[in-house]
C-alpha cells in the first residue's frame, strides 16, 4: 500500500463524495421493509424497488449489472464467475418513533441521517464506488469483483440462499454490515415465539415492537381495572371507557447491542406486575415475561453462557402482541459456542411450563474464521494503513451475510467506540446516522483492501 496509491484513493473519494451522498439519499428515499410477496417481487415492492435503483446507480457508474429475479442482484467489474465480492443489503427494518421523515436524507453537523444510512444502504453505495475506482483507474484484475446487493437480509436471508443455490460462492467476500476493524466470528442466532395457552382475562390487548431483532422503544397495553392508576417516569396511563391504556417509553436498538437500549416491553410488564393488575395464570404468564426481560444476558431463565471466542450470550424479546386470542412474545438470542438453540428452547419451555408453547423459528450456529487466513490479514492491514491504528479483529453477536459463505468476514463501517453526538441514532433505532468522515475513511479502506485482495492466490 504505497503512498502514491493511498493518495490517489483519497483524491478519488474526495472528488466523488457529493455523488456518494446523492446516491445514498436516493436509496434512503425508498421504504424497503419486506412486504407481501407479489409477482416478480418475492420480498414485496419496497425491496424490489430498492434493488432496481441500486442496480440503476451501478449502471450509471459504468458497472455491469445483473438482477437475479429480484431475489438479489450484483454489479461487477471484470469478467468471469470466480470472483471476489462485497455483499450488502438494500432492505431495512421498520421505522417507528422518528420525529422527521426517515426516508428523507438529512445532513447535520457532518452526519447523514435516514433509515439505512449505516444498515446497509450507505455501505452499499460505498461498495459500488469502490468498484467504480477499479474501473475508472483501469486496474488489471486477476479476479473480477462483484458488489452483491441483497434484498432480504433483515428478514430470512432468502436472497442469499437463492444466490448460493444458483451461483458459485465468491473466492473471498467481505460484508460491510458490522463494525470496524474486522469481524472474523459471529455468535449463533436463535429465534423463537412464545405463545400463551391460557385465555385472556384482565388484558384486553397488548402491542409492542416492530421486528424480532429490534428492541422496542415503545409498547402499549389495554387492561380491565376498576381502580385508579398513576403514571410513572416511563409509563403513561389514560382511561379509555372501561379500559386503562398503558404506554411505556424505552430506548430502541438492535438485538445484538442490548446494552445500548431499554426495552419498552420490560417497562410495561414491570408496571403491570408492580401495580398487581393481574390474577391467576395470566399473572403467572407475565411473571414468565418478567423473568425473560429481567436482564439481557439470560439470568432470569438460567440461559447465561460464555466462551473464549465470543462475548456472553444475550437474549431479548422483540415483538409482543395478541393473535387468535393468545399473547405471543418473540425471542432473539445471540449465543456463544457453549449454548445452542435446542438448549434455549428448553429453557424457555421450562420458564413458562404449561402456560405457553415455544416455537423455534430460526437457529444459526456460531461461525468463526481463523486469523491466519491471508485475506483477513489483508483487510485488517488496509484498515490500519488508512486509520494509523494497530487494531485487531473481533467477534460479534450480530448476524451478517458473512456467516453463510465459505470464506468471508464482516468489515465495517461502524465505529461504536468513537464518540458521536446525541442526535446520531444507532442502526435499527430512531434517527439512524452515519458520520461522513468515517464513511469516507471506509471507502478508502474498501478500495485498498480490494486492490490487495487481488494479489492473493485462492
Amino acid at each position: 500500500m504505497d503512498n502514491k496509491t493511498m493518495n490517489d484513493v483519497k483524491s478519488f473519494v474526495s472528488e466523488n463524495w457529493e455523488n456518494v451522498i446523492r446516491d445514498i439519499g436516493r436509496l434512503v428515499a425508498i421504504d424497503s421493509v419486506r412486504g407481501q410477496a407479489q409477482p416478480g417481487m418475492p420480498f414485496g415492492p419496497g425491496p424490489a424497488k430498492a434493488l432496481a435503483l441500486g442496480l440503476e446507480i451501478a449502471g450509471e457508474l459504468g458497472l455491469d449489472t445483473v438482477n437475479c429475479e429480484n431475489m438479489i442482484g450484483y454489479a461487477q467489474v471484470g469478467q468471469g464467475e470466480d470472483c471476489l465480492a462485497t455483499i450488502t443489503h438494500l432492505d431495512v427494518v421498520p421505522s417507528a418513533g422518528w420525529k422527521e421523515d426517515p426516508f428523507t436524507l438529512r445532513r447535520k453537523e457532518g452526519y447523514i441521517i435516514g433509515r439505512g444510512v449505516l444498515d446497509d444502504k450507505g455501505p452499499s453505495v460505498l461498495c459500488l464506488y469502490a468498484l467504480k475506482y477499479l474501473k475508472d483507474r483501469g486496474v488489471e484484475l486477476r479476479y473480477p469483483v462483484r458488489a452483491l446487493l441483497g434484498a432480504d437480509e433483515e428478514s430470512k436471508m432468502q436472497d442469499l440462499e437463492y444466490y448460493l443455490d444458483n451461483y458459485p460462492a465468491p473466492l473471498f467476500c467481505f460484508s460491510p454490515d458490522a463494525n470496524f476493524p474486522l469481524c472474523n466470528g459471529e455468535k449463533g442466532i436463535f429465534h423463537a415465539r412464545v405463545i400463551s395457552t391460557l385465555p385472556l382475562d384482565k388484558v384486553a390487548d397488548i402491542r409492542g415492537g416492530v421486528a424480532p431483532n429490534v428492541i422496542p422503544g415503545s409498547a402499549e397495553a389495554w387492561l380491565r381495572h376498576e381502580g385508579e392508576l398513576e403514571p410513572t417516569e416511563t409509563v403513561s396511563v389514560q382511561k379509555e371507557g372501561e379500559l386503562w391504556h398503558l404506554t411505556a417509553k424505552g430506548v430502541g436498538g438492535h438485538a445484538c447491542h442490548p446494552e445500548e437500549a431499554n426495552n419498552a416491553i420490560a417497562l410495561l410488564v414491570n408496571y403491570i406486575l408492580d401495580k398487581d393488575l393481574l390474577r391467576g395464570e395470566e399473572k403467572d404468564f407475565f411473571l414468565g415475561l418478567q423473568r425473560l426481560h429481567c436482564d439481557y444476558y439470560g439470568k432470569g431463565i438460567g440461559a447465561q453462557a460464555k466462551d473464549d471466542m465470543f462475548e456472553p450470550l444475550t437474549i431479548i424479546g422483540g415483538e409482543i402482541g395478541i393473535e387468535d386470542g393468545h399473547i405471543f412474545q418473540s425471542v432473539d438470542s445471540r449465543y456463544p459456542t457453549t449454548s445452542s438453540g435446542d438448549k434455549l428452547k428448553a429453557l424457555l419451555e421450562q420458564n413458562w411450563g404449561a402456560l405457553a408453547r415455544v416455537v423455534k423459528t430460526g437457529d444459526s450456529v456460531p461461525f468463526y474464521m481463523s486469523l491466519d487466513n491471508p485475506a483477513i490479514q489483508v483487510c485488517i492491514q488496509a484498515y490500519n494503513a488508512v486509520t494509523g491504528e494497530n487494531a485487531k479483529p473481533y467477534t460479534i453477536g450480530g448476524g451478517t451475510y458473512a456467516r453463510h459463505f465459505p470464506n468471508a468476514v464482516s468489515f465495517g463501517p461502524e465505529h461504536p467506540e468513537r464518540p458521536a453526538p446525541a442526535f446520531a441514532g444507532p442502526i435499527h433505532g430512531v434517527d439512524e446516522a452515519a458520520c461522513e468522515d468515517w464513511m469516507k475513511e471506509a471507502l478508502e479502506i474498501y478500495i485498498l483492501a480490494l486492490l490487495e485482495l487481488e494479489k492473493l492466490d485462492y
